[in-house]
């Protein structure tokens, strides 16, 4: 019988799991730790609604085997922001940039923007863009989903107004 991976360190705690080296993280994450942030949408890891951080890097859960994340840190969209607090600057960002209309796709849109803006705190437009690539949203509110990772940033509270 093939090993089991038991422990993953998930938004800062280290948390026991049962599955199987190949089961993949999203169903990891959703079903046995509750953390249903992550969305399954295509599988195939095409569309970005999947998308966490491990060790700060933007990865596809849907398509990640759990034994490439043990002993790594994941990071999803319910532990993105400090202790719980307050909204990290990409959520509080989206939200004033009023950057979602179904929601679907906005987990996995923070969260690759939070990896972005991780490693380049002042992106151009075509950056932005570029990272986002593989994050597709079926409402097409695309000009304020980049507006609002410019506005976290540049360390904006608000959204410009006229918007």
């Amino acid at each position: 019988m093939p090993e089991r991976v038991r422990k993953l360190n998930v938004n800062g705690k280290d948390l026991q799991v049962d599955a199987g080296p190949n089961e993949r993280l999203l169903w990891v994450l959703r079903d046995q730790l509750d953390l249903t942030g992550a969305k399954y949408g295509c599988g195939e890891g095409q569309c970005g609604a999947c998308t966490v951080m491990v060790d700060n890097i933007a990865v596809r859960s849907c398509i990640t085997p759990l034994s490439s994340v043990a002993g790594r840190r994941i990071t999803t969209i319910e532990g993105l922001a400090a202790n719980g607090a307050a909204l990290h600057p990409v959520q509080q960002a989206f939200l004033n940039a009023e950057a979602f209309q179904c929601g679907y796709c906005t987990p996995g849109m923070i969260m690759s923007s939070a990896a972005l803006l991780r490693k380049n705190s002042n992106p151009s437009e075509l950056e932005i863009k570029q990272a986002l690539n593989g994050n597709l949203c079926r409402c097409g509110t695309y000009p304020r989903i980049v507006q609002a990772v410019r506005m976290a940033a540049a360390g904006k509270t608000e959204a410009p107004s006229g918007n």
